[in-house]
Parts: C-alpha cells; sequence; structure tokens
C-alpha cells in the first residue's frame, strides 16, 4: 500500500473510533445516570487534590459533574424538577 492511502485509512478509522466513543457515552449517560455521575466524580477527585498543578485541577474541574440542587433521594434521572418521569 501507498503511504497516502494508509494515512488515509488510518484517519478513517480515527474518526470512526472517535463517532463510536461518543455514541457509547451519550448511550451510558441516557442509561445510566447515576453510574456516569459516579465514575465522573471518581475520575476528578485525584485531579482535585492542592498539591496538584493548575492545569490539573482545571481538568478536574471539567470532570467533575454539576452538583445536583436536589438531595439525590433516589439517585435517578435528575429529573425531579420537572414533576413527570422521563423514560
Amino acid at each position: 500500500m501507498n503511504p497516502a492511502m494508509d494515512a488515509s485509512l488510518a484517519l478513517q478509522y480515527a474518526i470512526i473510533a472517535v463517532a463510536v466513543l461518543f455514541s457509547a457515552w451519550a448511550a451510558a449517560k441516557k442509561l445510566f445516570p447515576a453510574g456516569v455521575r459516579r465514575l465522573r466524580v471518581a475520575m476528578a477527585l485525584p485531579l482535585l487534590r492542592e498539591s496538584r498543578p493548575g492545569w490539573l485541577r482545571w481538568l478536574g474541574r471539567m470532570i467533575a459533574p454539576e452538583p445536583s440542587a436536589s438531595g439525590a433521594a433516589c439517585g435517578g434521572c435528575d429529573g425531579c424538577d420537572s414533576g413527570a418521569r422521563r423514560n
């Protein structure tokens, strides 16, 4: 194979990999919101320590989920403000 074809094939695989990862993340957020939230907290906490450099703390703040206003009684979809159950 020529080098141009190899680069094109690698680019195609990279684009497909990014699309698959994005799709898997979106599906996980929809199907397992509490699990995704716990994963984000677990990934962000080590980065938010005082001993870490500023750019790592910034990355940790970007990864960390937004604080929930409700008491997370059910640990579900965070749809309590609408009054209706989301499917």
